[in-house]
Formats: structure tokens, C-alpha cells, sequence
């Protein structure tokens, strides 16, 4: 639980200045708008650190979307330029593509809308007047169990919220004012038709718990969470090189 959120939101959205000073002064902050909490307020955070004609949402339904008004009610409650990319004809193209010389797993039907997406968001990002950097939206809590797309929403140019857990997101979006429906949503990648926690099979809670405490309460769910952070490492760590020790 954060002591203080506006200070950590002053200290984010001064971080947000210094990262565009150093390493793309003048450029715009694109951020993908999936209608959730995690975009919403890293699209915000964006806005009061660079003025909201700096930043470019970005919605890329894979087809037909219910959160997509909430994509669009975040874009008008903050009032930044938006571009509207349907991928599916991208996602089937490739699927159809990779069909023709194997079987296409269930596992990629499921990571590769996020990557097409990444990809939109650097083909947007290099295609404005200014350029661009592109945000990652992750949060602590999804990072430490893996939950997130190698190469697809685990990328990006920055990264505003990778220290905080869920519920401090939440502490920051109140603090940022946003509209409840969107800080109180129950999280969906928006591709599966499950919720996040019906994915993870834990909920939020037990995994903020587990990273601040050591332990959730529950023993079954701790094996659980220690079991994803460990085979997910390789989401975080640096890319292996020749020369250097692989753990």
C-alpha cells in the first residue's frame, strides 16, 4: 500500500520528463488503450508529465471488442489523438501463414495478438511528425509471475509502472482521477474471454500479499505464484549473450 500516492504519482510523472528529456526530447508518448486500469493510468501519468497533445492512444481491437468503449472513454476523458487499428486481419494472415507448415498451438493463437499489437504500436510510434516512444503498461504484479507476452505487452520504451503492484495502480489512478468503472474493472487481456485471475487462478490480492509478505495465505497458491515466477524469469532477465554466465 502506497503511504503517500500523490507523491509517488509526482515522482512518476517526473520520471516520465526526464526519460523524454534524455531519450526522446520533443517526441510523443504512444500508448496502447485496452479500456483497463493499467493503460488508463499510464496514459494519464503521460499527459500531466508531457501535456496531453504529447501522447497518442492507440486502440487495436482483434475484432469485435466489448471494452472497446472503454478505450474510447478513456481517450475522450483525457482528451489525446487516438489511431484505430483492427488486427485481425494481421493475426489471421500470420496464423494462416504459419498453418501451412505446422500445426498452430493454442499458446500462439493466444500470444500473438499481443505481439501484432506491439508491433502496431512501434509502426505508429515511428510514423508520427515528432516520432515516438512507445509505453509498456505492465505492472509489478504481472511481471513477477510472467503474466504478460514475451515481445508483446512485456515491451516498450519505458516502463511507469513496473514498480508498483495492482492495488498501488489502483491507489494512482484515484489519484489521478480517473473514471471508477475504468480503476475498478475486473482486468482482461480482452482476447480469451477470461478474466486475469481466472487465468492466473489466484487473484490479484493473493498475489500482492505473496510479493509483500512472503506468502498469500494460502500454501496451495504460494507453490503456484513461486512455480510461474521461476519459469517466467526469462520474461525479465537481460537476453542471454556468449561470454556472460546464464542462470
Amino acid at each position: 500500500m502506497l503511504a503517500n500516492p500523490k507523491r509517488t504519482k509526482d515522482e512518476i510523472v517526473q520520471w516520465i520528463r526526464s526519460y523524454f528529456e534524455s531519450n526522446g526530447h520533443g517526441c510523443d508518448a504512444v500508448v496502447g488503450i485496452s479500456g483497463g486500469k493499467d493503460s488508463s493510468v499510464v496514459a494519464a501519468l503521460c499527459v500531466e508529465a508531457l501535456g496531453k497533445e504529447r501522447v497518442v492512444g492507440v486502440m487495436m481491437p482483434n475484432g469485435e471488442q466489448p471494452d472497446l468503449d472503454d478505450s474510447k472513454q478513456l481517450i475522450e476523458f483525457l482528451g489525446i489523438r487516438y489511431a484505430y487499428t483492427d488486427i485481425s486481419k494481421a493475426v489471421s494472415a500470420v496464423s494462416d501463414q504459419v498453418a501451412l507448415n505446422m500445426n498452430v498451438s493454442d499458446q500462439t493463437r493466444i500470444n500473438l495478438p499481443p505481439r501484432i499489437r506491439m508491433a502496431t504500436l512501434y509502426a505508429i510510434s515511428q510514423s508520427l511528425p515528432h516520432g515516438g516512444r512507445v509505453a509498456n503498461t505492465c505492472n509489478r504484479s504481472e511481471d513477477y509471475v510472467g503474466y504478460s507476452t514475451k515481445f508483446g505487452d512485456s515491451a516498450g520504451d519505458f516502463s511507469p509502472l513496473a514498480n508498483l503492484m495492482v492495488h498501488e495502480v489502483i491507489q494512482i489512478g484515484y489519484e489521478l482521477l480517473l473514471p471508477i468503472n475504468l480503476i475498478s474493472k475486473t482486468p482482461s487481456d480482452g482476447l480469451c474471454g477470461k478474466t486475469d485471475e481466472d487465468n492466473l487462478g489466484f487473484t490479484y490480492a493473493h498475489l500482492d500479499a505473496y510479493i509483500m509478505y512472503g506468502t498469500s495465505g494460502i500454501e496451495e497458491i504460494d507453490k503456484k505464484i513461486a512455480s510461474m515466477h521461476d519459469h517466467n524469469l526469462h520474461k525479465l532477465n537481460p537476453m542471454p549473450a556468449y561470454g556472460t554466465t546464464i542462470f
